[in-house]
C-alpha cells in the first residue's frame, strides 16, 4: 500500500476529514481536520506509514482555517 492510500486508511479510521497528493518533490502532502485526540493519533500513524513505507520526516502546521471538508480523498497533483 502507497503513503496516499495509508494516509486515507488511517484518516477514515480516526474519522478525520481532508485529502492527501504528492508534490513534484516526491513528498506527499496531507491536510486533516477532526478533533485534537484523533489528529494526534494520525500523526502518530504518518510518522510510522505504512509496513514497507520510510517515512524520513513529518512535519506538522496547524491552522484554524476551515475549509468545509466532508470526508478523505486523494488528490491528484497540483489538485
Amino acid at each position: 500500500m502507497g503513503y496516499r492510500a495509508f494516509a486515507r486508511r488511517s484518516a477514515q479510521e480516526l474519522s478525520l476529514n481532508g485529502w492527501t497528493r504528492n508534490l513534484s518533490d516526491g513528498r506527499v502532502e496531507v491536510l486533516a481536520q477532526g478533533s485534537s485526540e484523533a489528529l494526534d493519533l494520525f500523526e502518530a500513524k504518518l510518522k510510522k506509514g505504512p509496513v514497507h513505507g520510510e517515512v524520513k520526516s513529518v512535519v506538522i502546521q496547524t491552522s484554524s482555517a476551515s475549509d468545509g471538508l466532508n470526508g478523505f480523498e486523494i488528490r491528484k497533483d497540483g489538485e
